[in-house]
């Protein structure tokens, strides 16, 4: 798939200004709407995302896909296994994993966000507009984001942004593809390996109520599976659970 790109100075959000794009037109699946700085660029619920102009990777990605609404956490899985893919390329000496539901975490900081916005035709999808927020050459966060890290903080390196653009939609691209009936079991299998904290006891709270208890995967319906150390299964929606870092 070859990426149309629209480049824009700035914007308030490219998840909105995608979504609105897409009342108007039609783009070609793989369209690219990215800008140096966002006004009020989005993360998960209500959730804001910190970005210094020019300094970070700020996208969304319009896509059209072709299975059903009842698979839409394989799309959450391709798209973040994508950016694992190429973060373990470009930094193969750091620990890269997926914190459920939608960060990408190098070692114990987070690094990249992610935010998927559907439109939906009965149990078709109209639309998939994938917001990404990579940070690469920001090294000071003025937010109360509790744990940031960026490329460069892991590494001490300076980035090209258009080479990594280009670098990490082939990667996301390469894993949407395996979304299909014979390749799909890779993404599930691999998903599950590379979350974070996979296996390991920890503390969360659960319903406010703070736990001990280690993950042991995600279901089908992308739902988080707590182990208690009394062995108790516990079945978790994006509220219903924090992670205690």
């Amino acid at each position: 798939m070859k990426a149309t790109i629209l480049r824009l100075p700035e914007t308030e959000s490219t998840n909105s200004h995608a979504i609105r794009l897409l009342a108007q037109t039609r783009p070609a699946e793989g369209s690219v709407i990215i800008t140096d700085y966002q006004t009020r660029g989005k993360g998960l619920d209500t959730n804001s995302w910190e970005s210094e102009k020019g300094m970070n990777l700020t996208f969304s990605l319009i896509l059209y896909p072709e299975f059903t609404a009842d698979r839409q956490f394989i799309f959450n899985k391709s798209v973040s296994l994508g950016i694992c893919d190429f973060l373990h390329e470009e930094l193969p000496e750091q620990k890269v994993t997926i914190k459920w539901p939608n960060d990408i975490y190098i070692g114990d900081k987070k690094a990249c966000g992610i935010l998927i916005q559907n439109s939906l035709i009965g149990n078709r999808f109209d639309y998939v507009v994938v917001g990404i927020g990579l940070n690469v050459n920001q090294t000071l966060f003025v937010s109360d984001a509790p744990n940031p890290i960026s490329m460069k903080m892991a590494t001490g390196k300076d980035y090209n942004l258009d080479i990594l653009l280009e670098k990490l939609l082939d990667s996301v691209f390469k894993r949407y593809a395996q979304i299909k009936p014979e390749t799909s079991s890779k993404i599930e299998n691999e998903y599950q390996k590379a979350l974070y904290r996979v296996m390991e006891w920890h503390d969360y709270l659960v319903k406010n109520a703070k736990i001990t208890a280690r993950i042991t995967g995600t279901n089908e319906y992308g739902q988080l599976m707590l182990e208690t150390e009394t062995g108790e299964v516990l079945v978790c929606d994006f509220k219903e659970v924090k992670f205690v870092l």
